[in-house]
């Protein structure tokens, strides 16, 4: 299996929820501590970790471990074998310019291995993207939506008996995207009493799946749509998305990399902002207040739609893809998928086709509020690209990192996130 497949294979899961939760976590865990609370250095100083291996929550001496260690997705240094006589190692590592430092810990127990990491910062708060933006970028993407919005919407919208709640109604719409028969297809959650309400669009992470909506984030007080991007109705059974994301869509998102008119992404990207046009003909929308919110591919989809359509009152991007591939020409890590990462030649067409599709160019156009939230510890997106984003970042913005999260997120970075968009619809 590819490392790309493999951290894709890591994205998707993601988004799966199990039945029930009787499984969690290990009793065996590798913890990987740095000496700073907060895993933040200054270039130059020299971080120190605590490795200890635990079982049942107490040290494990004698066992053997390997680790690697050096700049996010670039280590430098390997050891294998290395014994912990009473459980525990002591290591550091340093950066001499902004980044992220990791240390990656795994044992092996009884024929099993158990993973451990930390990631260290060195002055964030310089990072900055290495992107470069297509001079013709915006006049690129105006075209795109002026071409799109030659088609009428010609929505649809059927009830959902099953999903609605006493608050919301709930309905699977769908509209036309960038050409006739080229269709785009949610979840409408949609107040049941009568009147005028803010609304949120929910863009989601990459993958192929149905959609529930959201009834929860502000029940019977705000108009939610949640798509998916793939031209596809979005209530059918689970086995068509997998044998879809094994077969025809495998693979969407390198698609026509080199030729930014045929890349897979512009008609997300169009069908995204198309979602706002659709959101503005229902008649109980306030006609004000609209915010945008996704993870990981919807971090980069909540940029691109904020940055392409002064409709946006609020976005906030959850550990956002898509961002500054260009970082991985120089040796250091850029945001998922890795078009360049390690590759020895590396097509300029391919380089200049991905800034029309790189979420620091759609940052950089935008001002309005905006909330961020990623873990250091993340290996599919990697907390430079992230942080790189939100130092351009020019409207009101709040960053609230989680460091110890991977692609994933706890649950108070759940509610932290869902209360910020309560209060930006304005129904806490």
């Amino acid at each position: 299996m590819t490392k790309r497949k493999l951290l894709f294979m890591l994205l998707a899961l993601l988004f799966v929820l199990p039945a029930g939760a009787q499984i969690r976590g290990n009793n065996i865990v590798v913890a990987v501590q740095p000496d700073h609370a907060d895993w933040n250095y200054e270039a130059g100083q020299t971080a120190r970790f605590r490795v200890s291996v635990l079982k049942s929550g107490t040290l494990m001496p004698g066992v053997k471990v390997d680790y690697e260690a050096g700049p996010v997705m670039y280590p430098d240094l390997k050891r294998q074998g290395v014994t912990l006589n009473d459980g525990t190692l002591e290591l550091t590592g340093t950066m001499n310019k902004p980044g992220f430092y990791r240390l990656k810990v795994t044992a092996r127990v009884g024929g099993k291995r158990y993973e451990g990491l930390c990631t260290a910062a060195f002055s964030p708060q310089r990072i900055v993207p290495a992107t470069r933006c297509p001079a013709d970028f915006d006049e690129f993407w105006r075209k795109a939506l002026s071409d799109a919005r030659t088609n009428d919407l010609d929505p649809t919208r059927r009830l959902l008996p099953e999903r609605c709640t006493k608050d919301m109604n709930v309905y699977e719409v769908s509209f036309v995207n960038n050409r006739p028969g080229s269709r785009m297809y949610g979840i409408l959650s949609v107040p049941v009493a009568a009147g005028r309400y803010p609304a949120l669009l929910r863009v989601p992470g990459a993958g192929v799946r149905p959609y529930a909506g959201d009834t929860y984030t502000a029940p019977g007080k705000a108009i939610v749509l949640e798509i998916g991007i793939h031209g596809i109705p979005v209530t059918m059974e689970q086995r068509v998305y997998d044998n879809l994301l094994e077969g025809a869509l495998n693979g969407y998102w390198e698609t026509n990399l080199d030729d930014p008119n045929r890349n897979y992404y512009k008609r997300v990207v169009t069908g995204a902002v198309r979602a706002v046009d659709y959101i503005a003909t229902l008649p109980q929308w306030n006609g004000t207040t609209l915010g945008v919110t996704g993870a990981s591919q919807g971090g980069f989809l909540s940029l691109a739609v904020a940055a392409l359509d002064s409709r946006v009152t609020f976005l906030a991007a959850v550990h956002d893809a898509m961002c500054d591939y260009e970082q991985e020409l120089n040796g250091v890590a850029g945001g998922w998928p890795h078009y360049f990462y390690q590759q020895a030649d590396v097509d300029p067409k391919r380089v200049e086709g991905a800034r029309y599709y790189d979420g620091v160019n759609f940052a950089r156009r935008i001002t309005v509020p905006a909330w961020f939230s990623f873990g250091y510890n993340d290996e599919v997106v990697p907390p430079v690209s992230s942080y790189g984003v939100y130092n351009i970042f020019k409207g009101r913005k709040t960053l609230s990192v989680y460091q110890m999260t991977g692609h994933y997120w706890y649950q108070e970075q759940w509610d932290e996130w869902q209360d910020w968009l309560r209060n930006e619809l304005g129904v806490k």
